[in-house]
């Protein structure tokens, strides 16, 4: 049922329960290392936050991206087909769907992301903005599979992957995710997606440590919305924020990190944590075009087209479900 302020979107309202979040918290914090997965980041204030923190100068994956999708919009509206149905895999605030709106003009436009009242406000604003395009928005862990409900039948499908998210998951659960989206699509459907390359580690360190703090307060909200939502304890100065590139994983990885003996309570639940010790609350892989395509292959897809910015930074591929 839509709510009345958002009636011109047809929404799919399948958010994870709280209950998710305690299970995979509570699991989390109780293997070693202690790991949280990065989709728990976004609440309304950590995706408020993740927008802000596109904005710093030091982060270059978003402007990067957008600057190859100003140019080469055209190119890939043409390879995914015009009039169909386009899927948006964790759709944020939506300003780089705009460009492929412009130029594919869908029948239909699907956002899918987790943070629901986030998801919302941004589906609301393109309903309006473009009143030609059916929009049907999805909250929903699509980390858990793909679900596209309400679709019809008979319009071909592609999707759009921006940003770079594919980086947060471990290559293995990567081929997973990619596996459903080809699934989903169907032979001869087509993905455009966001990754970011490997680089100069000292670029990559700036992005995740940026001057302003933003990342470091992305970081900590996490234990703000788990202190509000399962009633933990944590108590935020004493964790400070923590983010490296690993060159053997090839990954940039982001901690909190406990700045004392101490015990903290969640959901009923102890945890001892010594001087130093850290969650890891995020990975991001850095691939190279070559090993990207390969992993995609292995998901289903073959290599239609990719473009990067002329330093090298960030690519945008587009690939076809293969079988």
């Amino acid at each position: 049922m839509n709510p009345p302020h958002e009636s011109a979107v047809q929404f799919h309202d399948m958010h994870p329960p709280v209950e998710d979040l305690r299970a995979e918290v509570l699991h989390g914090l109780a293997r070693r290392p202690r790991r949280i997965p990065p989709k728990f980041f976004y609440d309304r204030r950590g995706s408020e936050l993740f927008e802000a923190i596109t904005e710093t100068p030091e982060y270059y994956p978003t402007r990067t991206e957008l600057g190859l999708l100003e140019t080469h919009g055209e190119a890939m509206a043409g390879l995914l087909g015009r009039g169909g149905v386009l899927v948006e895999l964790g759709s944020g605030s939506s300003r780089k769907i705009r460009l492929l709106l412009d130029a594919l003009r869908p029948a239909l436009y699907m956002p899918l992301d987790i943070s629901r009242d986030f998801l919302l406000d941004a589906a609301g604003e393109l309903a309006r903005e473009y009143p030609g395009i059916r929009v049907h928005a999805a909250c929903v862990d699509y980390s858990r599979g793909l679900a596209l409900p309400g679709l019809p039948e008979g319009l071909p499908r592609a999707a759009f992957f921006p940003g770079s998210s594919i980086g947060n998951f471990e290559p293995g659960q990567a081929r997973q995710l990619l596996t459903h989206v080809a699934r989903a699509l169907g032979p001869g459907g087509r993905l455009v997606i966001g990754v970011d390359l490997q680089k100069d580690p000292a670029i990559l360190n700036a992005a995740y440590n940026d001057a302003a703090g933003v990342t470091a307060a992305f970081n900590r909200n996490l234990l703000v919305r788990i202190n509000r939502e399962l009633g933990a304890d944590f108590d935020l100065a004493h964790f400070h924020h923590r983010a490296f590139y690993a060159p053997g994983p090839g990954r940039v990885e982001m901690h909190l990190v406990s700045d004392c003996l101490q015990q903290v309570r969640v959901a009923g639940h102890s945890f001892h944590f010594e001087a130093g010790e850290s969650i890891h609350t995020e990975s991001s892989y850095k691939y190279s075009v070559a090993g990207f395509q390969v992993l995609a292959g292995e998901a289903g897809f073959a290599p239609l087209a990719v473009w990067t910015d002329r330093d090298d930074l960030f690519s945008v591929h587009c690939l076809e479900v293969t079988g």
